[in-house]
C-alpha cells in the first residue's frame, strides 16, 4: 500500500524531523519510539509499513530538506551524522516539494486551488501511490473570519468563481487536498477542513479528515491528570499553565492575532473534563534561546473533603518536533486504513491525538485510547 504524505509546511521542523524519522526507521536505524502505531494493539492491522510512506509537500521557503536536516541536528533534535547517512531519501523527498502557488496567500484562490490540485494528483499519479494524506504541519493560523461562501459547497464554489478569497490558507489547502481525492489531517489549530463547505467536499468525495492541532505537550499531561481530579471528586480551583516556546512556533505564536487559536484548543480539555470553566488561563511566550524546545508549567490549585486546600504543579520540557513527528507517521497510517475502509467526513476515533478533536467531546487520553484502539481494529478487519 504505497501511501503519500503531502506535508503543508514541508521543510519545517516538524515535517523535516517527520521525513527523517520515516527514513531512519526504514533503515532500520531507529526503534519506533513514540509511534503509537507501532504499538502491539495495531500489530495484525493492515497499515502502511514504514516503507511504504512517500513524501512530498509544499511550502514557502526554498532550503532543502538535507540543509534543514543539519540544522535540526545541530540543535540536537535529530542525531548527529543522521541526515548524511539519510542523505539520498532526503533528497528525493525534497524533489516532491512544491513551492505554494501564486493565490495562495493573495491574488485569485480559484487558480491557487487549481494548482494545488494539480501538484497533489500529480505526486500520487507520478509516483504511482494507492492514496495520498495531505497532513498541514504549517505555522498556526488566525480563527477564519466568517465568509457566506463557508456555508455550503455551492456558496463556497460560486464565491471562487466571483474572484473573491473566502478561504483561510489552511481552508484552501484542505480544499485541495478533498478535491484531489485525499484524505485530509490538520495537525495545526488552524481552520483547516473545519468549514461546513468543506464537509459538504469532503462527503462528496467520500474522502475522510481529521484535526485539530496535535495533543504533544501540556496538554497531554492535563488529559491524564484532570480526569484523576475528576474521578476522585476532587474540586479543581484554578489551573494556570504558562508556556515559553523558542523556534518558528514560538515566533508565530508570538502574533496576538495567531496566539488565539492556540489558546483556545489548549483550554478545551479542562473544561470538558471537569464540567466547566475553571479560572486561570493558558499564557504562551516567545524565548528564542529555548530554540526547538519548549516548556510548559503549570500551577493547580484544588480543594479536598472539608474545603482543605492544597496544590499541584508540573513543568513539562521537550523537543516539539521530537514529539510531534512520530504522530504524524501515526495519522497519516491511520488516516490511509480510514480511507481504505470507505471512512467518511470526519474521523472523531483520531481525538486522543488532538486538543480540539473534530466530532468529539472526549477529551480524557485514556477513553479516548480505548475509542482509537476499538475503531482501528474494526476498520482493518473490514478491509
Amino acid at each position: 500500500m504505497r501511501t503519500g504524505i503531502w506535508l503543508v509546511g514541508a521543510r519545517g521542523s516538524v515535517a523535516t524531523t517527520t521525513v527523517v524519522g520515516a527514513a531512519a526507521l526504514r533503515a532500520g536505524l531507529v526503534p519506533a519510539t513514540g509511534c503509537v502505531s507501532a504499538l502491539e494493539p495495531f500489530y495484525e492491522v493492515p497499515l502502511p509499513g514504514f516503507d511504504d510512506l512517500v513524501f512530498g509537500g509544499h511550502d514557502v521557503v526554498d532550503t532543502d530538506l538535507v540543509k534543514r536536516a543539519e540544522q535540526l541536528a545541530e540543535a540536537g533534535v535529530v542525531p548527529h551524522g543522521l541526515p548524511g547517512v539519510l542523505g539520498t531519501e532526503l533528497a528525493a523527498a525534497d524533489a516532491e516539494i512544491r513551492p505554494a502557488p501564486p493565490g495562495t496567500e493573495t491574488g485569485d484562490q480559484s487558480a491557487a486551488a487549481e494548482a494545488l490540485t494539480a501538484d497533489l494528483t500529480g505526486f500520487r499519479e507520478r509516483l504511482g501511490l494507492d492514496r495520498v494524506v495531505v497532513v498541514n504541519v504549517s505555522s498556526t493560523q488566525p480563527p477564519a473570519v466568517p465568509h457566506p461562501g463557508h456555508a455550503s459547497l455551492s456558496a463556497l464554489r460560486d464565491a471562487l468563481a466571483r474572484g473573491e478569497r473566502p478561504l483561510p490558507v489552511s481552508s484552501l489547502y484542505a480544499y485541495a487536498a478533498l478535491r484531489a481525492g485525499c484524505a485530509y489531517v490538520d495537525f495545526t489549530p488552524s481552520t483547516g477542513a473545519r468549514l461546513p463547505a468543506l464537509d459538504e467536499l469532503a462527503r462528496e468525495q467520500g474522502l475522510p479528515y481529521a484535526g485539530s492541532d496535535g495533543k504533544t505537550g501540556e496538554t497531554l499531561v492535563k488529559s491524564v491528570l484532570a480526569p484523576m481530579f475528576a474521578r476522585r471528586a476532587l474540586r479543581v480551583r484554578s489551573w494556570s499553565g504558562t508556556n515559553l516556546l523558542g523556534g518558528g512556533d514560538g515566533a508565530t505564536l508570538a502574533d496576538p492575532q495567531r496566539v488565539v487559536s492556540k489558546s483556545e484548543s489548549k483550554g478545551l480539555v479542562l473544561e470538558a473534563v471537569l464540567g466547566g470553566p475553571v479560572e486561570g488561563g493558558v499564557h504562551i511566550h516567545h524565548v528564542p534561546d529555548l530554540g526547538e524546545w519548549k516548556t510548559a508549567w503549570d500551577h493547580v490549585t484544588f480543594e479536598g473533603f472539608l474545603g482543605a486546600r492544597m496544590s499541584l504543579q508540573f513543568t513539562w520540557q521537550g523537543c516539539d518536533s521530537s514529539l510531534a513527528a512520530p504522530l504524524v507517521l501515526d495519522l497519516a497510517r491511520f488516516m490511509a486504513l480510514a480511507h481504505r475502509s470507505g471512512a467518511v467526513g470526519p474521523v472523531p476515533e483520531l481525538g486522543f491525538f488532538f486538543k480540539d478533536p473534530v466530532a468529539a467531546t472526549e477529551h480524557d487520553l485514556a477513553a479516548q485510547y480505548t475509542t482509537l484502539v476499538h475503531w482501528v481494529q474494526t476498520a482493518g478487519a473490514a478491509t
